[in-house]
């Protein structure tokens, strides 16, 4: 944890230095101390857009979740599926979300749903192919064990193949729900009626390089804090993955 903080202190420090040295416009690049202390003085709107913001993002990857994790499990049990599907998924990332998004506004609106749909699209992919992938993942070994012993294909996949793909799930799971973040802001920028996309596009408009940053800051803030939670989280749907790593 040390070396990314002493990394991001040094570069703070260039930044201040930089910005001072040449005497910068704050319109052009605000220092890092200005950021801070506009970011301070708005705080009640940036909290204000923030709310918003996670609560798309958290509705948004929770579809997302879901939709993933149906048809991971429906791709594993059946093969003709998996060949039939996982072009779909990877052809899913090809969609230009930049040219998508206002077309989900026209036929949407502003509500939710738009959003939800963007953010989906965006992290829908590495959580799928993250289950595939890790059902694969389980010995072979121990699958023709198993069956010799009797078990279905659903005990199967129960008992071996759902905590064989955990540990891919979980990291798969660290690269959405940043992509869910990202995801929420551009969809509000391109139109929501509150949140930090639209508190962003608003100071952009009223040159207020600063207040972007600083928002910027806070998304980037939420970012750090759910990839962090999902260590948390990890560590208790699979505590025994925690204990053989520290014995390896």
């Amino acid at each position: 944890m040390v070396p990314p903080l002493v990394v991001v202190a040094v570069l703070v420090g260039i930044w201040q230095w930089a910005v001072t040295a040449f005497d910068v416009r704050p319109q052009v690049l605000p220092s890092p101390l200005r950021v801070v202390e506009q970011g301070w003085l708005f705080r009640d709107a940036l909290w204000t857009n923030t709310v918003p913001t996670l609560q798309v993002t958290a509705v948004g990857f929770a579809v997302s979740l879901v939709v993933a994790w149906v048809l991971a499990v429906v791709v594993d049990f059946s093969p003709w599926l998996r060949r039939a599907l996982l072009p779909l998924f990877v052809a899913s990332q090809t969609i230009p979300i930049i040219a998508i998004a206002p077309l989900l506004i026209i036929w949407f609106g502003f509500g939710l749903l738009p959003k939800v749909v963007v953010i989906a699209l965006v992290t829908f992919f590495p959580v799928a192919i993250g289950l595939v992938e890790g059902f694969s993942s389980a010995d072979r070994e121990a699958s023709n064990l198993v069956r010799s012993m009797g078990a279905g294909r659903w005990k199967e996949f129960r008992y071996l193949r759902l905590p064989a793909a955990m540990p891919s799930f979980f990291t798969s799971l660290r690269i959405g729900i940043t992509y869910a973040v990202t995801g929420a802001v551009f969809a509000e920028y391109v139109g929501a009626r509150a949140g930090l996309g639209i508190f962003m596009n608003l100071q952009k408009n009223s040159f207020r390089t600063d207040l972007v940053l600083a928002a910027v800051l806070v998304t980037a803030a939420i970012s750090v804090a759910l990839f962090g939670l999902t260590f948390l989280v990890q560590r208790l749907a699979m505590p025994w993955y925690a204990a053989e790593r520290r014995r390896g």
